[in-house]
């Protein structure tokens, strides 16, 4: 007797479902890779063209997988790009923080994964709702861009690492930052890896979530990523021969920049207060022959509250008038009554007489550095560089006028916010000034990162930038990013150059800010509400 067979399902499975398929080591392995080469486009060793193609193994890694273990592979992948990139912060903390290497460690652990998060996030949205190879390609630059723009802003933000800050070296393409910002510039870094991608899989045989990527879409998706960044140079090329001829044009400003290279560790001790304050002046009268209109000195370069400190003032002061120009000097202040004082990280512009023309105060503070967040529900946090009591912060976007050029402070790491440089621009500056302190991080990557972060603001507004850093890497930025003047890392340095002010115009970035991260944003959000219904 012949056994009765089942009868076939009225509804087969379709051809393009697919079983999904465990992490195992090659998986895992092929996330863990692209998290190394993204960090290679970074400095240091800054191979920026790695960029477009380093996201490629997390792409196949993704493929045939859950959303639950897509998150995984991208939280792996993004936890260790995090860690190669910003490892310097462990070493600030040990050297400069007195913590133990394993505090250091965990709390740089802890920090990695926390911004690992947006990669994993990325990821199991993109295995989710981009069922569909060409699904996936149009959703996935649009994820990660807002993704970034939502790191930016939450929990006082940290845009520090975007894909797009690894092409600062690549002039041409950088340009469009002044209409999207950097967030465009990661969107058509995604896409390029993603057509790329789909290449791969296709010349493979391979699947994305059961469906091979037909020979249209692996044409077409390769011409788009190409068309675009062909047409983000074109654009960049257009860019630059439109304001060279308005940049040689532009009044200048003669700028000092005066680099003291104070070792932090000597920095704050009363007995090289005297000597630190007396190199800032010599190095600055040796430039007197050079007749500078602004003498610019970075964050706290007087190791004292100016004007609290009588002695060290009246050194300062003098030396201002022998010079005969304008200085910026960055100091902390101290306001308000005994037992009621506000402190500040501020910056002075005084005048060749030492009168206070204007004062800025630093508006976005370090946590844990300037100020203990939480301190009424987490009182056992300490600051992790020792000050003299919290900061209190200064408001966005103020400028000090100046009959020169309305200047725009950004105080150590504000120069990383665009929406600060950008809001001083709305309100009239015509340069952008930022002073640092990049000692804390030595000889690692930090300070070539956090220069290069700085030249996007000059791009987005279209000013001028210059920076003075006390160990370097101080320098001249003009409107299309390109570094005019470049000191080296902890050296002795005073230079004097001609900077262009080109204060008239206003950007589509300026204008409108980040409009493009959140169009991403809601298209992205518009896709999973349509595909919302999709089985996982």
């Amino acid at each position: 007797m012949r056994p009765i067979q089942a009868a076939a399902p009225d509804n087969p499975r379709p051809p393009s479902a697919m079983t999904p398929r465990p992490i195992d080591r090659a998986k895992m392995c092929l996330a863990l890779l692209s998290g190394v080469l993204m960090a290679g486009a970074f400095p240091r060793p800054g191979l920026f063209p790695l960029a477009w193609a380093a996201l490629v193994p997390l792409w196949v890694a993704l493929r045939d997988v859950r959303p639950g273990d897509a998150f995984r592979l991208g939280l792996a992948a993004g936890t260790l790009h995090c860690l190669l990139v910003i490892y310097w912060i462990a070493t600030t903390m040990v050297t400069y923080g007195g913590l133990p290497y394993a505090v250091a460690a965990g709390v740089l652990l802890l920090f990695s994964l926390y911004l690992g998060l947006y990669w994993g996030v990325f990821a199991a949205l993109l295995v989710r709702f981009g069922r569909r190879p060409a699904v996936a390609l149009a959703l996935a630059p649009a994820l990660w861009a807002g993704l970034e723009y939502l790191r930016a802003v939450l929990l006082t933000g940290f845009p520090w690492g975007f894909l797009g800050h690894s092409q600062e070296p690549f002039g041409a393409v950088i340009q469009m930052v002044d209409i999207t910002g950097v967030y465009g510039l990661s969107f058509l870094i995604v896409l390029a890896n993603g057509a790329l991608a789909l290449q791969l899989l296709g010349a493979g045989g391979k699947t994305w979530q059961g469906q091979a990527p037909s020979p249209r879409l692996r044409r077409g998706s390769l011409a788009l990523a190409a068309a675009l960044t062909a047409a983000a140079v074109g654009y960049g090329a257009w860019r630059s021969h439109q304001l060279a001829p308005v940049i040689a044009a532009a009044p200048t400003l003669r700028t000092a920049l005066v680099q003291g290279n104070i070792p932090q560790g000597l920095k704050w001790d009363p007995a090289f207060q005297i000597g630190s304050t007396k190199k800032y002046i010599d190095l600055s009268q040796g430039l007197k022959g050079q007749a500078p209109d602004l003498v610019v000195w970075p964050e706290t370069a007087t190791p004292f509250y100016l004007h609290h400190n009588a002695a060290l003032t009246r050194l300062v002061l003098g030396g201002i008038q022998a010079t005969g120009c304008h200085f910026l000097i960055g100091s902390p202040s101290l306001d308000g009554p005994p037992g009621q004082e506000r402190y500040y990280n501020s910056a002075y512009l005084l005048d060749p007489a030492g009168q206070v023309a204007g004062r800025y105060d630093k508006a976005h503070l370090v946590p844990f550095g300037e100020y203990v967040p939480l301190r009424r529900w987490l009182p056992f946090l300490g600051k992790i560089v020792a000050q003299v009591g919290d900061f209190a912060a200064g408001a966005p976007g103020a400028l000090i006028p100046w009959e020169r050029a309305a200047l725009g402070p950004l105080i150590c790491y504000e120069a990383i916010f665009p929406e600060l440089a950008r809001a001083q621009v709305r309100q009239g500056a015509a340069l952008l000034v930022n002073l640092t302190n990049d000692a804390w991080y030595g000889r690692t990557s930090a300070p070539h990162q956090h220069f290069d972060l700085a030249v996007f603001r000059a791009v987005e507004n279209r000013r001028s930038l210059v920076r003075a850093a006390n160990t370097g890497i101080s320098g001249v930025v003009d409107p299309l990013g390109r570094v005019t003047a470049r000191t080296g890392l902890f050296v002795d340095a005073a230079l004097v150059q001609g900077v262009p002010l080109v204060g008239d115009r206003i950007t589509v970035y300026t204008r409108l800010g980040d409009w493009f991260p959140l169009a991403c944003l809601v298209a992205a959000a518009l896709v999973a509400a349509r595909l919302r219904r999709d089985p996982p």
